[in-house]
C-alpha cells in the first residue's frame, strides 16, 4: 500500500555564501495541505524550495517524505516532485505542444496526447499549441510549464513564483490546478509575492526573514 504524501522538515538551515539564510526551519504538510511561503527579496525562498526538490543542499537539518529521511540531492525525492520554477524554461524555437512534450520528457514522464491536448486547451493555450514560443506572451509562455502540471502524476508539487505574467484568467485557472491537485490529496509549496488564489483544504503560511 502506498503511504500518503507526508513532508517534514526539521531544524533546516541554509546559508548563501557566508550568509545564513533561514535557520532551525521546521514545518510538516500532509495529504491535502498548500503551503504559502513569504519574504522579500534575499530571504532565501528559492532556495527552500530547491531543498526540497531535492535541487539543493542545506546546510543541516532534515527533509523526510513519507516517512524516508532524504539525503541532498536525493533521486527519490526529486522522483515525487513536479518542479516549476521562476523562469518559464521553454524553447523558442518549439511550439507550445513541443516545449510541453519536451518539459515531460526532460522530467522522465509519459503522458497520454489526449490529456495533454486537454492541458493546453484548459490553459487556453489550444489556438497557439502550433506557434514558435517566441511569438507568445510571456503570460502563455507561462501557461507552458504550469500546463505540465495537469498531466503529472507527482504528489508534491514545489513553485516559485507561479504567478508571474499571468492575467486574472490564468491565476484563476492555476488556482484550479492547485486546488484540484490538494483536492486529490497532493501537497503544494508556492512561492509568491502576489496573492495567488489557493483554495486547498488547509493552507498554512511560512514566512522567511
Amino acid at each position: 500500500m502506498t503511504p500518503l504524501p507526508l513532508l517534514d522538515v526539521r531544524q533546516l538551515a541554509a546559508a548563501r555564501g557566508n550568509a545564513t539564510l533561514f535557520r532551525d526551519l521546521g514545518f510538516r504538510l500532509e495529504s491535502g495541505d498548500a503551503m504559502m511561503v513569504e519574504g522579500r527579496n534575499g530571504a532565501g525562498k528559492t532556495t527552500l524550495l530547491r531543498i526540497l526538490a531535492g535541487l539543493t543542499s542545506m546546510v543541516e537539518g532534515v527533509v523526510a517524505w513519507c516517512g524516508e529521511r532524504m539525503a541532498p540531492l536525493d533521486e527519490r525525492m526529486r522522483s515525487v516532485v513536479a518542479f516549476v520554477g521562476h523562469a518559464p524554461a521553454v524553447k523558442d524555437e518549439l511550439s507550445a505542444a513541443e516545449n510541453l512534450a519536451a518539459l515531460l520528457a526532460l522530467s522522465g514522464e509519459a503522458a497520454d496526447p489526449g490529456r495533454v491536448d486537454a492541458a493546453l486547451r484548459a490553459a487556453g493555450l489550444d489556438p497557439h499549441r502550433d506557434l514558435p514560443a517566441r511569438w507568445l506572451s510571456q503570460g502563455q509562455r507561462r501557461r507552458i510549464g504550469l500546463a505540465r502540471l495537469a498531466v503529472t502524476a507527482r504528489p508534491l508539487w514545489i513553485l516559485d513564483e507561479p504567478g508571474t505574467a499571468l492575467d486574472a484568467a490564468g491565476s484563476a485557472w492555476l488556482g484550479e490546478l492547485v486546488a484540484a491537485h490538494a483536492n486529490r490529496g497532493g501537497i503544494v509549496v508556492a512561492a509568491t509575492h502576489q496573492p495567488l488564489p489557493m483554495p486547498a483544504r488547509r493552507v498554512a503560511t511560512l514566512r522567511l526573514g
